[in-house]
């Protein structure tokens, strides 16, 4: 997933919400399933347009981003 775009913003896609790259489907669902205690391979099954690629490399990237900002 390294020269593709893992994320979209729209003013008239998905009420403007940043989604997947490719899809409908808001990068914030994929959190909120976690939250809830899903797996993702659950989320995955519920939304097939997201490609697993995909999925980790925006779960990475913001683990790359909290590290950043959280002070040592």
């Amino acid at each position: 997933m390294v020269d593709k775009k893992l994320v979209t913003r729209s003013p008239d896609r998905a009420w403007g919400a940043t989604v997947f790259a490719g899809t409908r489907v808001p990068v914030e669902t994929l959190f909120d399933y976690l939250e809830a205690g899903d797996t993702l391979d659950a989320f995955l099954e519920q939304f097939p347009t997201v490609l697993r690629e995909q999925a980790i490399a925006v779960l990475e990237a913001a683990k790359r981003r909290v590290a950043q900002r959280v002070p040592a």
